[in-house]
């Protein structure tokens, strides 16, 4: 079956995109710089080995060779976008292949962006890499159009056809090129006004998402001061039905949509004036709950007539989210290497992760979970896999911090 759409970057985002669209039926080829097996190997990857093992036996094909995206209808580009240092936006990978698939383009091809971008990437970062590199003028030799990945790994009742998709195209032509396309794949299409908004509706979600967490990260703390049960206090609010939207406090804020600030538009050499404050304060706020986490450990220990030196400490979860592999901005290597620089002896357990380093220093994994959390002064549960028996752990183990508010009441301290 030849290839009609080219998957550009085979992370998070592209590889359930291509396991969406080999599903509808769509010739697709993954493209990706690094030697395929690399690409798709890994525990932590977005697609269990099953999955990835259906995918390709459904006639989904790597490549390695860039001349294969000069001969698809569609291109999606879903390379990573990491935050750096300066906690700007990294585009490096995506320039690299947006520069790739310009010495490929051809007239009518769809081209969509669907790594995580500021506001305005598509028409002034992306856009110029495409018309210098191939000769096309965007909006009228090929489409150009933005529809922000909404992958959300685990989860079992939203997956990709039933999430809607939203598409921002250069021209209303694109839009509705980028919608064909999409609508063989989700039940809903939502249409932007532009790229921008596309862009800016990404920035929005994930924004949103963090600082209603940093508000619960603030409320754990502030409960625990007071001797309140935040756990109860949640589960009373979330019963109003208007006004109120539940979130979750945790030891940190995990994954790959990290808060965006459009204050750093690195790549224009510029920002605007009103910088997102809110932001700012939601990423201090949830940078400051690992060691939060560390402070309720060495608390607890010393209560107990322990101290965190030489103290034997069994972490639960290293995932950024439950029931997956993927460790992508978990707190747990921050909250592991702070209680090793104590002179903690750690070990985990993890049913998702089956090696786990620290410090470049590999740190052991407990065979039997419930004997591990019987010989250890203090149990961390960082991540609540559905594997775990929680009632059975607290019945277990000397001494037990629930961060995720998972544990029967009464059976645990929390967060």
């Amino acid at each position: 079956m030849p290839a009609d759409l080219a998957v550009i970057g085979l992370g998070h985002l592209g590889l359930p995109l291509a396991q969406a669209a080999t599903a509808a039926g769509i010739g697709t080829i993954g493209y990706d710089p690094d030697p395929p097996t690399a690409a798709l190997s890994g525990a932590d990857g977005p697609l269990t080995a099953t999955e990835l093992r259906r995918l390709l036996s459904a006639g989904f094909r790597t490549t390695t060779d860039p001349t294969a995206l000069g001969r698809v209808r569609t291109a999606v580009l879903c390379t990573p976008t990491p935050l750096g240092e300066d906690r700007a936006l990294d585009l490096t990978a995506l320039a690299d292949a947006a520069r790739t698939l310009a010495a490929q383009l051809r007239p009518h091809t769809t081209v969509i962006l669907e790594s995580t971008a500021y506001p305005g990437t598509t028409e002034e970062f992306l856009r110029p890499l495409l018309e210098e590199g191939s000769g096309l003028t965007a909006g009228r030799d090929f489409h150009l159009a933005c529809s922000p990945g909404r992958h959300d790994p685990g989860n079992r009742t939203h997956r990709y056809a039933n999430t809607p998709k939203v598409i921002g195209g250069l021209t209303p032509a694109c839009t509705e090129a980028a919608a064909a396309f999409y609508g063989r794949l989700t039940d809903k299409v939502v249409r932007a006004r532009g790229p921008r908004e596309a862009e800016t509706a990404k920035l929005l979600e994930t924004n949103y998402r963090h600082i209603n967490i940093a508000l619960m990260n603030e409320m754990a703390v502030f409960c625990h001061e007071i001797g309140v049960d935040l756990w109860d206090v949640i589960r009373c609010a979330e019963t109003k039905p208007f006004g109120f939207q539940a979130f979750r406090p945790g030891p940190g804020v995990g994954g790959h949509a990290a808060p965006i600030d459009p204050h750093y538009l690195a790549y224009k050499g510029r920002a605007p004036g009103h910088p997102l404050r809110m932001v700012e304060l939601a990423q201090e706020v949830n940078g400051r709950m690992p060691r939060y986490v560390i402070q309720r450990c060495a608390a607890l220990l010393n209560e107990h007539g322990k101290s965190a030196r030489g103290a034997r400490i069994l972490l639960l979860g290293v995932t950024y989210k439950p029931d997956i592999g993927d460790q992508a901005g978990s707190p747990s290597r921050e909250i592991a290497s702070r209680l090793m620089e104590l002179g903690a002896h750690l070990t985990y357990h993890d049913p998702y992760v089956p090696q786990w380093n620290v410090l470049d220093r590999p740190v052991p994994r407990a065979d039997s979970l419930y004997e591990a959390a019987a010989a250890a002064d203090l149990t961390v549960l960082l991540q609540a896999h559905r594997t775990y028996d929680l009632q059975g752990l607290s019945v277990k183990a000397q001494l037990l911090l629930d961060t995720r508010g998972a544990t029967p009441t009464g059976a645990a301290h929390r967060l």
